[in-house]
């Protein structure tokens, strides 16, 4: 019995992820699609969970390109939010119940005067319903449970906060705002609202949230749930694939040997390179061997990949 399957993809599927389908959902569809559009098994797994009522950017890592979804993990990310003043819930989003109202509506002048105190290293407390856990149990089943949850305080880095847009009344009073944050890893944007609103004297949640940008990957780059699923129907992967190397961007590339290339593939090191100290992509022409990290000229494998020779 011959095997006729495709065989399995090594890259990243950039999905604009649609609001109320989750991360996890988002993995699902990917494998389903590879499955039906008659691929195999390949492994599947995201970078950076993004909230089922938020949309946007959602990396997701296949095959080789698995081994780097821990830094996408790690990486900043840029989102939109929009932020309506006068109303706080227990989740800080639309989902929750009402726990706190205000009267009080800020000027633009005071949001764009209060910004500075949440741009750069700040400290937060993240959210009651989030996925952080507290002795072994997630924060969220506890606080759904009736639990009172207490989390400590963390340091994030808000690298740019900025106005988008917002909506005034005739006295100059804000409802809404959108801003843009520029973050570092394990900032909660909803934290962030909430911190900002009682800056303000008010309170507050978010209402939209959108990732425009994890790490080297941008919305341009990110397909619809719709043309996700024309691979199902036979449409080409590779018009929609973008190469292991995609989630390097920020690594400046190191051309080996073909000698040098073998030697790091069986997990040696490789000596008297004249590059700096630093994380590179090493590559064998266009394909990539491993990230390695060069010390005193040396090179030694951080992770190595095992990618078909394009030869072959």
């Amino acid at each position: 019995m011959t095997c006729d399957k495709k065989p399995a993809p090594n890259g990243w599927i950039i999905l604009d992820k649609p609001r109320g389908l989750g991360s996890t959902q988002a993995v699902g569809a990917v494998k389903r699609n590879l499955r039906e559009g008659g691929y195999a098994k390949t492994k599947v797994g995201h970078g950076g969970t993004l909230d089922p009522l938020a949309e946007g950017v959602l990396p997701i890592a296949l095959g080789e390109a698995t081994k780097l979804a821990g830094r996408m993990l790690d990486a900043s990310k840029i989102y939109e939010f929009m932020v309506q003043f006068g109303v706080e819930t227990e989740t800080l989003d639309t989902e929750g119940e009402v726990v706190e109202r205000s009267d009080v509506r800020p000027t633009l002048a005071k949001i764009e005067a209060v910004l500075p105190q949440f741009t750069g290293a700040i400290e937060q407390v993240p959210p009651a319903y989030s996925a952080l856990k507290i002795d072994g149990k997630r924060a969220y089943d506890l606080a759904r449970a009736g639990e009172e949850v207490q989390l400590k305080t963390r340091a994030v880095t808000i690298h740019a906060l900025s106005i988008r847009h917002s909506s005034l009344r005739d006295n100059d009073e804000v409802d809404e705002v959108t801003l843009q944050a520029h973050v570092s890893k394990g900032t909660y944007i909803r934290s962030l609202a909430r911190d900002i609103a009682r800056a303000l004297g008010t309170c507050g949640h978010v209402t939209y949230l959108r990732r425009s940008k994890a790490g080297p990957f941008a919305e341009a780059q990110a397909i619809s749930l719709d043309k996700l699923n024309e691979i199902a129907n036979g449409a080409q992967l590779s018009d929609l694939l973008l190469p292991l190397e995609a989630g390097l961007d920020d690594i400046p590339a190191l051309s080996l040997s073909q000698t040098d290339a073998q030697a790091l593939q069986q997990g040696r090191v490789v000596s008297g390179l004249p590059q700096s100290p630093g994380l590179y992509c090493a590559m064998l022409d266009m394909r990539p061997i491993a990230l390695v990290e060069i010390k005193e000229g040396a090179a030694k494998v951080v992770r190595g990949f095992n990618l078909p020779d394009v030869a072959e």
